[in-house]
């Protein structure tokens, strides 16, 4: 079982036992802040973009044209 504790600790004693850890622990440790940021700043992504004004059948018309263009680009080379 599990237990769980909340303690108050500052950055710089946080900085100071993350640099007792073994370099693989460090790594492991960097890999899931890495995640926690990539995850935020999708998620502020996805809320830049959000609309309500936006429907598939736009997106597909939108993406037909880009394709046409695309393809009449390569056949002209």
């Amino acid at each position: 079982m599990k237990s769980t504790y909340n303690i108050d600790l500052a950055f710089d004693q946080i900085l100071k036992l993350v640099k007792q850890l073994p370099k693989k622990k460090k790594i492991r440790l960097s890999k899931e802040l890495e995640k926690d940021i990539i995850d935020a700043k999708l998620t502020a992504l996805l809320k830049a973009f959000k609309t309500d004004e936006l429907d598939q059948a736009t997106i597909d018309r939108e993406a037909a044209i880009v394709r046409t263009k695309v393809y009449a680009r390569s056949k002209a080379k």
